[in-house]
């Protein structure tokens, strides 16, 4: 089993006043040549958007993009014919970019900030026809147990936002003093575990808020907690 060690504190971040935005790997201005991107997994980005700020009309192609809302009210609207549509904690979003789409994304409150993940992950099938989905999940679903939010569109799994890749991310929140096994689909893959809140320990690394842990090279590893947490696993194909 090996592992990489992001710390919360080594992310790249960026100030844009409206936009505070940390990234897990390589984006805009930042650039690390350690933290390019993780097999499939080329973004993380945690970024926390003023009232009634957001992103414009831009495009995107090729690219199988995923948003996990945290706080607050996220508004999509693209050129597929999706307006302002809200997307909150407890939804995820996803949108295959394909051929190309144009889409903007608002924080949909004018007095409450709007904290997100974003994620990109690169296809395994290239110039697909573009297509929007989103989902709820009840946060129940996850209580000291594994929530699978996103699969392969080619794979049978009920349930779950499908996108173009040989992929799978999923949520699990623990209590305090508890012990979870991941096991991994193939040896192929590795899997980016985010720490979203709480402290807790993955072979010998403790993990606290927002640090996160590239794990590959095993068929499982073990989880366990210091503290109530919350975890984010990517798993992507490595090749």
């Amino acid at each position: 089993m090996k592992t990489i060690i992001h710390k919360a504190e080594d992310r790249g971040h960026a100030n844009h006043g409206w936009l505070q935005a940390n990234h897990s790997f390589s984006f805009a201005n930042f650039y690390n040549k350690d933290k390019v991107q993780f097999g499939a997994l080329r973004v993380l980005n945690d970024d926390i958007i003023a009232p009634s700020m957001g992103f414009g009309t831009h495009p995107h192609d090729n690219m199988e993009i995923i948003t996990i809302p945290l706080k607050g009210v996220l508004k999509h609207r693209d050129n597929m014919g999706d307006e302002w549509i809200p997307v909150v904690p407890g939804e995820v979003q996803i949108m295959s970019a394909g051929t190309g789409v144009q889409h903007s994304e608002i924080n949909g409150s004018s007095s409450e900030h709007l904290s997100l993940f974003q994620i990109w992950i690169i296809p395994n099938k290239t110039n697909v026809e573009p297509r929007y989905d989103q989902k709820k999940f009840d946060e129940a679903g996850r209580k000291n147990k594994l929530q699978t939010l996103v699969t392969s569109i080619d794979e049978n799994h009920d349930g779950s936002l499908k996108i173009h890749q040989d992929a799978v991310i999923s949520r699990i929140d623990l209590d305090k003093r508890k012990t979870f096994d991941y096991k991994l689909k193939s040896k192929n893959h590795g899997v980016y575990v985010m720490t979203i809140y709480g402290d807790n320990n993955i072979n010998g690394n403790t993990l606290q808020t927002r640090d996160a842990v590239a794990v590959y090279d095993t068929d499982s590893f073990t989880i366990t907690t210091n503290d109530d947490s919350g975890l984010l696993f990517i798993e992507v194909p490595l090749n």
